[in-house]
């Protein structure tokens, strides 16, 4: 099991900028990935982005690509995520969460085993 703790929401004014800690501690090494999803009241969980802990390769969902940017310190076992140019439509509870299986073409919520208990975002428009 993997335990996840995530830091850095608030709130901020659109056109704005957040950086979203998740630190991992825990049987980390079983962990193909470390994920962010996202969660609007009365919307479904989805998925925003991820990254491998083994090489470099990160994961977006398109609403979010040039804007934010996930990154990880290894060492840490922490990995961030910076948002940029935030809109109202990001505003959202943010979860990390740790992939038990490799990348299968997509992420989804069935890929991440172990979540952590969220940080909220609201962006004022």
């Amino acid at each position: 099991q993997v335990q996840l703790v995530e830091s850095g929401g608030g709130l901020v004014q659109a056109g704005g900028s957040l950086r979203l800690s998740c630190a991992a501690s825990g049987r980390t090494f079983s962990s193909y990935a470390t994920g962010w999803f996202r969660q609007a009241p009365g919307k479904e969980r989805e998925f925003v982005a991820a990254i491998r802990w083994s090489g470099v390769t990160t994961y977006y969902a398109d609403s979010v690509k040039g804007r934010f940017t996930i990154s990880r310190d290894y060492a840490k076992r922490t990995v961030y995520l910076q948002m940029n140019s935030l809109k109202a439509e990001d505003t959202a509870v943010y979860y990390c969460a740790s992939a038990d299986r490799p990348w299968g073409g997509s992420w989804s919520r069935t890929d991440f085993g172990s979540w952590g208990q969220g940080t909220q975002v609201t962006v004022s428009s």
